[in-house]
C-alpha cells in the first residue's frame, strides 16, 4: 500500500520490509475497513495500482476471494518484497506507473489506489487509467490519509514535532487529493457513477515508545533520503514526542488516524 517513487527528490519507498514496519500496519487497518465498506463480490479480476509492498494485495487475496490480481508499482525493490511474501499464487506483480498502466481496456472487475493517489503528480489522469482498464460496470475505488487535517497521518506526530524545531514538512505531490470534497470531485469529473465517500478512523498501538521511535525513524529516513539527519539534531525530536504520546500504563502507546476513501461505478 502506497508503493509510490514519483516524488524522487524527496519521498522514498524502495524498502518493502522498513515500509511494512512504518507503514504497513497502519495501512492494513484501513484497508481492513475499506475492504468491508465496499464489500465485492468473490471472483473479481482486480488491479492494485501502486501495489508497493503487496500489503494491500495480500488483503485482497484474503478478504475477497479474487480470480487474479494484477499489482503494478515503479519500485524493484517493493515489488520483489511483494512477490516474495505473496504466496496463493492468485497476484502477479509487475513495473509500471499509475498513468501508464500496463494493461489492455476493460481487462478487470475491480481497480483500487490504496495510499497512492496523492503521490501520482496528475490525480485525474491516475483515476482515468483505473477508469480504463475497468470494464463496464466494475468498481473505482481509492483511499488516502487524510493528509492536510488534523489526526489524519499516522506520522502527524513526527511532522508537527519536527516542524516545531524549524524542519520544513515535506509533502507528496498532489497533497490537496486527500481531501474529501477533492476525491469526490475527482471521480465526478471522471465520469464515474454512483460515487460515494466514507471517512475510516483506525488506531494503533505500539509496544512502547521505543517501538514507535524506531517507525518514526524510518519515516526520517525515508523523507530524508538525500541528506541524513545525524543523532544530535534527531535527539530533541525524540524527546518532544516522548513527553507528547503519553503512554499506558503497560507502557503501550496508542493513538489514531484518519483516511478518506471513494469509490464508483464505471458507467454500464
Amino acid at each position: 500500500m502506497g508503493g509510490a517513487s514519483v516524488s524522487e527528490d524527496q519521498i522514498r519507498f524502495e524498502d518493502g520490509a522498513a515500509y511494512e514496519r512504518m507503514m504497513g500496519v497502519w495501512s492494513r487497518l484501513v484497508g481492513e475497513e475499506f475492504i468491508a465498506w465496499l464489500a465485492p463480490a468473490a471472483g473479481q479480476r482486480w488491479i492494485d495500482v501502486g501495489c508497493g509492498n503487496g500489503a494491500f494485495t495480500e488483503l485482497l487475496v484474503e478478504r475477497c476471494a479474487p480470480r487474479e490480481i494484477l499489482g503494478v508499482d515503479p519500485s524493484e525493490s517493493q515489488l520483489a518484497f511483494a512477490r516474495h511474501r505473496h504466496q496463493a499464487g492468485v497476484a502477479a506483480f509487475r513495473s509500471g506507473d499509475a498513468t501508464a498502466l500496463p494493461s489492455v481496456d476493460q481487462s478487470f472487475d475491480a481497480a483500487v489506489m490504496a495510499l497512492v493517489l496523492f503521490f501520482v503528480p496528475d490525480p485525474a489522469m491516475g483515476v482515468a487509467e483505473m477508469k480504463r482498464v475497468v470494464r463496464r460496470g466494475g468498481s473505482v475505488s481509492a483511499y488516502v490519509w487524510d493528509l492536510l487535517e488534523p489526526g489524519g497521518f499516522p506520522m502527524a506526530p513526527l511532522q508537527e514535532e519536527m516542524s516545531a524545531l524549524g524542519f520544513t514538512r515535506i509533502l507528496p505531490p498532489s497533497p490537496d487529493v486527500s481531501r474529501m470534497d477533492a476525491l469526490r470531485a475527482l471521480w465526478k469529473d471522471a465520469g464515474l457513477a454512483d460515487v460515494g465517500t466514507r471517512e475510516i478512523t483506525v488506531a494503533r498501538t505500539f509496544a512502547d515508545f521505543d517501538d514507535f521511535w524506531a517507525s518514526a525513524e524510518i519515516a526520517i529516513r525515508m523523507t530524508h533520503a538525500g541528506a541524513p539527519l545525524p543523532a544530535d539534531i534527531l535527539m530533541p525530536v525524540k524527546e518532544r514526542l516522548r513527553a507528547r504520546l503519553t503512554a499506558e500504563r503497560s507502557g503501550q502507546v496508542t493513538y489514531t488516524s484518519r483516511a478518506n476513501a471513494v469509490t464508483g461505478r464505471v458507467p454500464s
